[in-house]
């Protein structure tokens, strides 16, 4: 009886080290699902905007479409997608800001939407930081430049505006970092030793001095909406927390983001001051 018990044990262990050991090597397969075809932009018919080539550290050119801001007194928008898809899913949000006269630069990370390279957390942070050199490089002032970060982007908005500056910052369905979205997937995994990608959102937010928006929806069921709020907590003012009640983690646009976000940019772009 025992044997048989301590057989059955045994079986057990090796059974979870084996699912651990395949999330540990399988787990940036689940943190990135990318669509790795190019997105066509004429197919989108968004005549205001056009691809743009931006340039890494590392000299990888990724992909961008670019829409300019109507004259010097509007914001730009760079905007950092969440974790899925690639930009040509974006491209509606594209299309409503540039309708405002605003400029935007939609910026596609490596591995995504044809572009060389594998996404990691350091590889998406030169992504953004080659973005956000690119519009300096088009004359765009810091102050104008509002970061949109999506998602997984929020921790990429959230790193790039304790590095450089920026008019205003604005997080929709932010985590407070990716090590604790998966410890809440996988509750049993010691995901806080074996996770690379951790996007540590929280602890660098207070770095950031630009007004910062968070947009967060009451039924997210993949980033929990006290996440939200603890960042939000942390964050310095001005800040401001926007909580869409009946809105889940993808459909915050349909819930009224666009109108919550143009009212905080009349409020507190800096660059407005």
């Amino acid at each position: 009886m025992k044997i048989v018990l301590l057989t059955a044990v045994l079986l057990i262990l090796a059974s979870y080290a084996t699912a651990v050991g395949l999330l540990a090597l399988l787990q940036r397969r689940l943190l990135y699902i990318p669509e790795t075809s190019r997105p066509d932009l004429t197919a989108t018919g968004i005549m205001v905007a056009r691809e743009l080539t931006v340039r890494t550290e590392s000299g990888l050119d990724l992909l961008a479409w670019h829409a300019a801001p109507d004259g010097g007194s509007q914001p730009v928008v760079l905007y950092l997608h969440g974790n899925g898809g690639h930009i040509g899913y974006r491209a509606s949000r594209l299309a409503e800001l540039s309708s405002y006269g605003w400029g935007v630069l939609l910026l596609e990370y490596r591995g995504f939407g044809g572009n060389p390279g594998t996404p990691t957390e350091t590889g998406l942070y030169e992504d953004a930081r080659a973005a956000y050199s690119t519009l300096r490089q088009l004359g765009i002032a810091a102050r104008r430049i509002v970061l949109w970060g999506e998602s997984l982007g929020s921790g990429v908005a959230v790193h790039l505006a304790s590095e450089v500056e920026v008019g205003a910052v604005l997080l929709e369905s932010p985590y407070t970092s990716i090590t604790a979205v998966a410890q809440k997937r996988f509750p049993f995994v010691p995901v806080a030793w074996l996770l690379r990608d951790r996007f540590d959102l929280i602890s660098r937010i207070g770095a950031v001095h630009a007004p910062v928006l968070m947009m967060t929806g009451g039924r997210d069921s993949v980033v929990p909406p006290a996440m939200g709020q603890a960042v939000f907590a942390a964050a310095n003012q001005p800040k401001v927390f926007w909580l869409a009640p009946e809105a889940g983690h993808n459909d915050l646009a349909r819930a009224g983001a666009f109108t919550t976000v143009r009212s905080f940019i009349a409020a507190h772009w800096l660059a407005a001051i």
